[in-house]
Order: structure tokens, then C-alpha cells, then sequence
């Protein structure tokens, strides 16, 4: 097992960063802290660095005990958001500062640094940028420039903490893939924090899902996106509309309220919240769903990408909006336009219970 995290708890102040959180990584593994702003990923992952340390519970990194251990012995290269490079050093000597500074007894000799910082560099694709001084790179550049410096100490774990959030949306695209090509060559156990939900999917091996101190769901990106574990995880995994249903007990058919043709509850039946994503809406200009639909008016139309984006108001609730996404053909063989009056209905849905 590379990292594991048992019972850790976290209070600054008032405030419960980490409420009882546990957790395994495996060797070579490379894991997202995914959740919203104060959810307690980055507590989390400073504490497994040894940059904070937790009130209660255990860290072991490889088998062995390391709450006690102090930062600069836990073996662990560290990525922070903002690249933290040194501006008075060229890419050369910030990659090779980690070395440059060991001891004199375990301090690589000059030749071997150098060939270590160039092999790096070659692995970053950067060897033609190794005179240059952080002001004179790109984001994306100064990013791997930083990831280069992390792993010349040759790490037995790294860990990110939005290593791509100062970045641009097209460059951050890049760097993911990159990021998971470069995994898959060496194989280091990672652990990566992200609020970007298409990022950790498109990253991660695993996903551990938080929120307020707590892990809500841990799963690979497939497992977490198609089957949340509550309402939470599905709505922090994308867009969705929401509704309103009954059933008689749990297992038995839904009813959706808000169609047409209302349904509205019997006495003792159970209400429940039901979610639909965008991309599993019908749409159709006339109701052809039997009054098991939803009247909207077309509010806008995104025609980017693969699948067309429908904003859509309701008719019979002036200001509650559905998001629905169809493909061009669709849209082009109703002709749908702006201000048409559609009828939707959910395709597939998830269900969770009112508390």
C-alpha cells in the first residue's frame, strides 16, 4: 500500500477541516481529491506532505508511520498551483535545486545532476528551455517546469495541488493529458487535488468525492459519474435538472409531478428528488409523450460541439429552467429556433429521498 490514511481529524478553530476521514492508495496509483472550496482536500493533502499535521488519526506512507516525520523526510515531490519556481534561477538550476542542496554525503556529483535535470527536461519537453528564467515561459510551461523539479528528488509519492487551476482553459486540457500519459510511464504514486470534475475523470485512476471534512464517495471516475452515492456526488458531477416525483414505496414506479399530465401524491406516498442529466432529456416540438412531459420555452440555443445546449423555461413555471443536450441532426429535423415552445421528459433518471 503506498498511502494510508486512518481516521485523520482536523479542527482550525471552530471549523472541522477533517471530520474522521480514511483512506488507501496503492502503490503506483494515481488519485483526485475532487470537491468544492473548504471540502478539505488540500488539508488533506498537506497533511499526508507532513505541511500540517492532524489533531487525531494516522498517516502510514509505504507501511511505515509518519506523523512524526517531518516534511523533508517523507520522500514526497510536491506540485503547488502557482508553480512556486524560483525567478533568480534559470529551469536548469530550479529543477536541479533539490539535489544541489542534499547533503554532501548523499549530494549527486555535478555530471550526474546534470544528466538527471536533462533527462527531465527531455521527459517535460523542455530541453531547449534550459537557460531560460521563469518570466520568460508560458504557464503551461513554468507548470511542468515545477513538475520536473518535484520529480528530480526522485520521489516515492507526488502530490498536486490544483496544478493546473492558474492556468487557461485550453492549456489545462493539455497538461491533464500529458499529466496522465507521463503516469503511465513512471508508474509514481500520485495524489492530485482538483475542484474541475471533467479533470479528475479524465486523470484520475480513482476519485475520492468530499465535502465539509467528509468523503462522500471513493470510485473509479465511471463508478462515481453513473452511480453517485447520494445526491451531493451527483450534483457536483455536472449539470442537472431536478424534479419533483412520488412513489408508493421505494422500488415501485415513479410519477414525476411536474408533467402535463399531473400526478399529483396520494396520502402516504413518498416524495422524492429526481435528478436527469442534460444529455438524457427528449426533446420534441410536439408532445408526442402521452402528457408524461415537460412545456418549456426555448430560451437559447449553443450550437458547439457534438450536442447542441437547449435552455429551457418553463411554461407552467415561469423562471424554473431545464438544461437539455440533442444532437444537430435533431435539432435541424424539428427546426428548433429560439422562442419555439418544446415538450421534454427525462430518459433516464436518478432518484434520491427527501430528508
Amino acid at each position: 500500500m503506498g498511502i494510508e490514511v486512518r481516521n485523520i481529524g482536523k479542527q482550525f478553530g471552530a471549523f472541522a477541516a477533517l471530520d474522521n476521514i480514511s483512506l488507501s492508495i496503492n502503490s503506483g496509483e494515481l488519485v483526485a481529491l475532487l470537491g468544492p472550496s473548504g471540502s478539505g482536500k488540500t488539508t488533506l493533502l498537506r497533511i499526508i506532505a507532513g505541511m500540517e499535521s492532524a489533531d487525531v488519526g494516522e498517516i502510514l506512507l509505504y507501511g511505515a508511520a509518519a506523523n512524526n516525520k517531518p516534511a523533508g523526510e517523507r520522500n514526497v515531490g510536491f506540485v503547488f498551483q502557482h508553480y512556486a519556481l524560483f525567478r533568480h534561477m534559470t529551469v536548469f538550476d530550479n529543477i536541479a535545486f533539490g539535489l544541489t542542496v542534499r547533503p554532501k554525503e548523499t549530494r549527486p556529483s555535478k555530471a550526474a545532476i546534470r544528466e538527471r535535470v536533462f533527462n527531465l527536461l527531455k521527459m517535460v519537453h523542455l530541453e531547449n528551455f534550459h537557460d531560460r528564467y521563469p518570466h520568460q515561459l508560458s504557464g503551461g510551461q513554468r507548470q511542468r517546469v515545477a513538475l520536473a523539479r518535484a520529480l528530480a528528488v526522485e520521489p516515492k509519492m507526488l502530490l498536486l495541488d490544483e496544478p493546473f487551476g492558474a492556468l487557461d482553459a485550453k492549456v489545462r486540457q493539455e497538461l491533464r493529458r500529458w499529466l496522465r500519459r507521463l503516469h503511465d510511464e513512471i508508474h509514481l504514486t500520485s495524489v492530485f487535488v482538483t475542484h474541475d470534475q471533467e479533470e479528475a475523470m479524465e486523470v484520475a485512476d480513482r476519485v475520492v468525492v468530499m465535502s465539509n471534512g467528509r468523503i462522500e464517495q471513493i470510485g473509479t471516475p465511471e463508478e462515481v459519474y453513473h452511480h453517485p452515492a447520494n445526491a451531493f456526488v451527483y450534483d457536483f458531477l455536472g449539470n442537472y435538472n431536478e424534479f419533483t416525483g412520488w412513489q408508493e414505496n421505494a422500488g415501485s414506479a415513479l410519477n414525476l409531478i411536474d408533467y402535463e399530465r399531473q400526478t399529483d401524491a396520494p396520502a402516504g406516498a413518498k416524495i422524492v428528488k429526481v435528478f436527469a442529466r442534460p444529455h438524457d432529456m427528449d426533446v420534441s416540438k410536439t408532445d408526442t409523450f402521452g402528457g408524461e412531459s415537460i412545456a418549456a420555452k426555448v430560451m437559447h440555443i449553443n450550437p458547439a460541439g457534438a450536442l447542441v445546449k437547449l435552455e429551457l423555461e418553463r411554461v407552467r413555471n415561469p423562471g424554473l429552467l431545464l438544461q437539455a443536450e440533442i444532437s444537430q441532426d435533431a435539432v435541424l429535423a424539428q427546426a428548433i429556433r429560439k422562442s419555439d415552445v418544446v415538450y421534454v421528459r427525462p430518459r433516464a433518471t436518478r432518484i434520491f429521498m427527501n430528508s
